[in-house]
């Protein structure tokens, strides 16, 4: 019997290989951690629009982990699309549920989930790791920044939805955009799937765990000034494209304690900006190691 052809096979690629959910389940899922349930499936649109459904039909408590071998629609700030070849990445939402601590300060659950993932990739790829701000993560390619990932986060229920798309092991000529790049292309010593989700998931526990216990105060628990030292947004001339199609043209010189990015502006002024797309004009980079 002659066997299939396996360049047909869109599983077949053995530097991909699937991930292990119950290994990832033993490793992650105790009596005493956060994570209270974490499910591996082959293929979906979203993991967050799947994780949201479930949160809104009471299906899923706090600490539920939804992993996608592929995502087919992934979404990104301001509705952009995310998509990769199936296992090159880590596709997966949280949901967490930050219960009395006062709502303006969930908006820094994202940035929580970037510093994170920021630390748990730096130490389990071994790849240097910073954060543009709000929602990116970058890392060096041939000496130039390239974003790897992204981070989305949404109410849901009595709580927010986190979701993470990571480039692992893309190739160069599988690369969505010439500004895109992956752990691989960053030099990783690893790009075990199972490796990196455990190291950003006990990282975001970790993170997550700190900020609860200071009641959501970003400077009490230390994430504010995490985020601000991986942080490659702060101390470069930026462009903030405003909701509304305004923009601001400054000079990033802090992250407040609200998460929002502050510009110095020509004429003085400094200015907090608590959404929109940033774009680098020049300066130094940040590094999260």
């Amino acid at each position: 019997m002659t066997p299939p052809d396996a360049s047909h096979n869109r599983w077949s690629d053995l530097d991909r290989p699937p991930l292990n959910a119950t290994a990832l389940r033993r490793g992650l899922l105790r009596p005493d951690t956060l994570w209270a349930s974490l499910e591996v499936v082959e293929s979906t649109g979203s993991t967050n629009t799947d994780l949201a459904e479930r949160v809104r039909a009471g299906a899923a408590a706090e600490g539920t982990v939804l992993v996608a071998e592929e995502q087919t629609a992934g979404r990104g700030r301001l509705e952009r699309s995310w998509t990769a070849p199936p296992r090159s990445g880590l596709f997966f939402s949280v949901y967490l549920e930050p219960g009395d601590i006062p709502v303006e300060r969930w908006g820094w659950v994202p940035l929580l989930a970037g510093v994170a993932a920021a630390t748990g990739l730096a130490k389990s790829a071994g790849v240097d790791m910073s954060l543009k701000w709000p929602n990116d993560l970058l890392v060096s390619v041939e000496g130039e920044e390239r974003k790897t990932g992204g981070i989305l986060g949404e109410f849901a229920g009595d709580g927010i939805v986190v979701g993470l798309g990571i480039n692992v092991s893309l190739r160069a000529d599988e690369l969505p955009a010439p500004t895109a790049g992956s752990l691989a292309l960053a030099g990783a010593v690893s790009t075990d799937r199972e490796t990196l989700l455990r190291a950003v998931l006990r990282s975001m526990e970790h993170w997550y765990g700190a900020w609860k216990a200071a009641d959501g105060d970003a400077a009490a628990s230390g994430l504010q000034t995490a985020y601000a030292a991986g942080c490659a947004t702060l101390d470069r001339t930026v462009r903030a494209e405003l909701p509304g199609g305004a923009s601001l043209v400054g000079e990033a010189v802090a992250i407040d304690g609200d998460g929002r990015l502050v510009l110095s502006t020509e004429d003085g002024l400094q200015q907090p900006v608590s959404a929109g797309d940033i774009v680098h004009l020049r300066g130094a980079t940040g590094g999260l190691t």
